[in-house]
């Protein structure tokens, strides 16, 4: 029987930025840019780290790969262990189904490193934004979690 925690991100996070002590590594400058033509979207991202604005594009197979690839191409840059993170659950469960489109979708992504495993997650009304705030998460946890064993 396999047996491994799954660390929640969101949660951990969610406690650190209540402290007035807690510093983010990263910080999305305005929001993302998505167009999807239904065929191969496009995501843009700006995010701002140690003084340095990074400004990319990627391309995706789907909306939310596409918000996965830009993020993490974005970051990659100023943190190069992000290349061993890999999303390896995606889930979206709908809310109150009585709502129809206009209904909250909870996002959940399981990430690792391939020595951990971590959870995100998010509702939202846009699936798209529930979807990056979780990518968000789990890159900043990431991000942590190689800081803490390097401190």
């Amino acid at each position: 029987m396999l047996n491994f925690e799954v660390k929640d991100a969101t949660r951990i996070l969610s406690v650190a930025r209540s402290l007035n002590t807690y510093k983010a590594p990263f910080s999305i400058v305005e929001r993302y840019r998505l167009i999807d033509n239904g065929i191969e979207p496009e995501a843009t991202v700006q995010i701002e780290a140690d003084g340095r604005y990074i400004h990319e594009a990627a391309n995706g197979a789907g909306p939310v790969d596409a918000l996965a690839s830009v993020l993490k191409k974005a970051l990659l840059p100023l943190f190069p262990f992000l290349e061993n993170v890999a999303l390896i659950d995606y889930r979206a469960e709908i809310i109150d189904a009585k709502l129809g489109t206009a209904t909250s979708v909870m996002v959940t992504i399981v990430f690792s490193d391939g020595v951990e495993v971590w959870k995100g997650y998010s509702s939202h009304e846009n699936i798209n934004l529930a979807s990056f705030h979780v990518l968000v998460d789990g890159m900043e946890y990431a991000i942590h979690r190689h800081n803490q064993k390097q401190g």
